[in-house]
């Protein structure tokens, strides 16, 4: 059984001002208008043929991850989550993971690890090359997938291949019948001479490498010895976990007491923080990879970009006579090899070569295409200012729904709310500011005080400061309406929830 581990969340640096802290690369919209946590979905489904497809990811991100996933039209009761109370590195994802594929699915299971940021078009590729990763995988193997070097890249960490492994000789077995002593061959194979004589299913890792300087690189993609470490692999459960028992075993513990400590065993599984925080933040390939005695490499036949800069997003697509690359509304005079990305407003270059220009409305990033990847020193600079760009959009995400700031002053703060079906808002009160709700469509279930009553469109309320209050949408249709708050103090940390669906703390 071939079950796919999806790893979603990031910090949404290197792609700002698209990708941000709370709403980090995974959910990005491509040119097509799918996200890459969909476009991973999707790959993970069609390899998992009727097994379940795991996601582990912080717990932040799990209504708008199962939103995502919605939207693609999964079926969610086949999609078990794993939610991280805090960010960890991947080694403790992947061994809990591990741990839950044991419990829950089977000890033997195959896992196939996937990051949610990566991009990949050829899919049938990719499902052939997983094919031969899953062989080695329940040979014993701990496989991982290399990516050809098209270019002397600084950037990632190398693999250094060794010698081919064979596909393993055909079982055979016992024939039913008990009173026969004939063998009965494999269907998918004739004799082990055809398997000695087929196409390798992959190489002997020789060395895990750190990412190199511009020499050395060159020298790697001239040997044509060396891959790309592309961070996806490929293994059985209990081999990871036997593994993990020799050369990690501190990983191992800390996983198994997490998980022991989960605070559910059912979809969603949430573990206690403390437990959790325990765990060593280090890489599965640290942690496991480097140490096992048994790694394999598939070079991959598939394409494969991890997007890490803008420079990689501004290389995907064809450009123009001009080497430009446009998404939205851009008007370029007398430039050339930009790349610009536009989200409503109109973006106008002039004279110029070689820029990166991202617009998202709130925010603007002007750069040369060669330094893209300091973009992130731009956003620690938000977070030593403690500037909201930093984590979050104009349009914000909630479980219930999202909403848009519309004006941000110092005497108001005007937002349209969007309200899905079924859903609710938590039961609150604010202590410094009063808010007024106007329905622009449907039909809201509102209390205030003691009193509740329908809203519907072109209707308005006032909730005035420390009233309780709570907005609800109880009909099939979303319902939009615009919140306008006045008083000295707008944040969300002036929010007391009392009671909330979703589990959420009262300063969250």
């Amino acid at each position: 059984m071939l079950v796919p581990v999806i790893l979603s969340g990031g910090a949404g640096t290197r792609l700002w001002p698209v990708s941000r802290s709370a709403y980090p690369k995974p959910f990005m919209r491509m040119g097509d208008g799918q996200s890459l946590l969909g476009k991973t979905l999707a790959r993970a489904l069609r390899c998992a043929d009727a097994a379940p497809v795991l996601t582990v990811t912080g717990r932040d991100y799990y209504f708008l991850t199962r939103d995502e996933y919605a939207q693609a039209g999964a079926d969610l009761d086949r999609l078990p989550f794993l939610l991280e109370p805090a960010g960890r590195n991947t080694a403790p994802a992947v061994v809990l993971a591990a741990l839950y594929a044991r419990d829950h699915i089977a000890p033997d299971a195959t896992l196939l690890v996937l990051p949610a940021d990566h991009l990949i078009r050829d899919n049938e590729a990719f499902a052939a090359d997983v094919g031969r990763a899953a062989r080695l995988a329940q040979d014993g193997w701990l496989v991982t997938f290399g990516i050809r070097p098209t270019h002397p890249e600084t950037g990632f960490g190398y693999i250094r291949m060794g010698e081919a492994i064979a596909a393993p000789a055909p079982r055979r077995s016992r024939a039913l019948a008990p009173e026969a002593d004939a063998v009965q061959e494999c269907v998918d194979c004739t004799c082990a001479a055809e398997a000695t004589t087929a196409a390798p299913l992959g190489r002997a890792v020789q060395a895990f490498v750190e990412k190199p300087n511009t020499q050395i690189a060159e020298g790697y993609v001239a040997s044509g010895e060396y891959v790309w470490n592309s961070g996806m692999f490929c293994f059985r459960a209990d081999t990871l976990l036997e593994v993990a028992a020799q050369v990690c075993p501190d990983v191992l513990a800390a996983a198994q007491a997490c998980h022991a400590q989960a605070t559910s065993h059912e979809s969603p599984v949430e573990y206690a923080r403390e437990a959790f925080l325990v765990q060593p933040d280090i890489s599965i390939d640290y942690a496991i990879m480097e140490r096992a005695p048994r790694v394999a490499v598939v070079p991959a036949t598939f394409d494969w970009s991890d997007i890490g800069s803008w420079k990689a997003m501004s290389s995907l697509d064809a450009a123009d006579g001009e080497g430009n690359r446009v998404y939205g509304q851009a008007v370029l005079v007398e430039s050339a090899n930009c790349y610009v990305q536009s989200q409503g407003r109109v973006v106008a270059a002039v004279g110029v070569q070689d820029l990166v220009i991202v617009d998202t409305g709130d925010a603007v990033l002007v750069s040369h295409r060669e330094r893209a990847q300091a973009v992130k020193q731009v956003v620690e600079r938000l977070r030593a200012d403690n500037h909201s760009a930093a984590s979050v959009h104009q349009t914000v995400h909630r479980p219930w729904g999202s909403y848009t700031v519309l004006e941000d002053a110092a005497d108001c703060k005007v937002k349209r709310l969007t309200v899905k079906p079924g859903h609710v808002l938590s039961l609150q009160l604010h202590h410094r500011r009063s808010e007024h709700w106007t329905v622009v469509d449907g039909v809201a279930k509102v209390r205030i005080g003691e009193r509740e009553f329908l809203l519907n469109r072109n209707e308005s309320a006032y909730i005035p400061m420390e009233t309780v209050h709570r907005l609800e949408n109880p009909t099939n249709t979303d319902i939009h309406l615009i919140e306008v708050q006045c008083g000295d103090y707008f944040g969300e940390d002036d929010i007391v929830r009392l009671e909330d669906r979703y589990g959420r703390v009262a300063s969250r």
